[in-house]
């Protein structure tokens, strides 16, 4: 009768690492598979940010207004000011479009704008310039006191250029937007010229997990 030779203490001791391996790699395949997956933003997830965490300034119609007042909705701030030519207006016909885009979910957007040229653009302007996109967003307008903290705060750029004339002057100033979720959470930062499809589908993400 043939007989199986002993196994070699040094070969007994790999075949049990490489045992254990294999149930390792099974176990953690099993954890990963369960785990849910994390959102795959397009935007720059700035999850656990330690800044701009929320604004407390007086909106076009004259109401104190937080991040808090819009609870269970999508919050995308914008910094502009309403003589822009450019880059303003293509940002907030850009929300237009995603509101659009959201179908049934477009009241749960809410688009706030926060002017950097508070000495020229007075709530009656800024109440008309909203119109000009949709009449549920909001303007919001620092003094010219506030504005240096709510920049700071923000982490965002402005600055003051003149203009070809005495007097006149445009503003320089960062042109992304924050994106909070429905608890009122600092979430994203959208760069500007991503387009209204990336930002719906991270609105829509967020909207989905919050």
């Amino acid at each position: 009768m043939k007989t199986t030779p002993p196994m070699h203490p040094s070969r007994r001791r790999s075949v049990k690492i490489l045992a254990s391996l294999a149930a390792l790699s099974l176990t953690s395949t099993w954890l990963t598979g369960c785990a849910p997956d994390k959102p795959q933003f397009k935007s720059i997830d700035l999850t656990g940010a330690d800044y701009a965490q929320g604004f407390s300034l007086l909106d076009h119609n004259g109401q104190l207004r937080t991040v808090k007042d819009f609870a269970g909705k999508v919050v995308v701030v914008f910094f502009g000011f309403t003589q822009c030519p450019d880059v303003c207006p293509t940002s907030m016909a850009e929300l237009a479009e995603v509101k659009r885009l959201l179908g049934a979910d477009g009241d749960k957007l809410q688009a706030i704008f926060i002017t950097v040229d508070p000495e020229r653009d007075t709530p009656e302007l800024l109440k008309a310039y909203m119109g000009n996109f949709d009449p549920g967003f909001l303007a919001l307008r620092p003094t010219p006191e506030q504005l240096p903290q709510v920049a700071k705060d923000f982490k965002i750029y402005y600055k003051k250029v003149d203009g070809k004339t005495k007097g006149s002057y445009t503003m320089d100033h960062s042109a992304g937007s924050y994106i909070y979720d429905p608890k009122g959470r600092i979430r994203l930062y959208n760069r500007y010229g991503s387009g209204a499809e990336v930002l719906a589908s991270d609105i829509r993400l967020l909207i989905k997990t919050s």
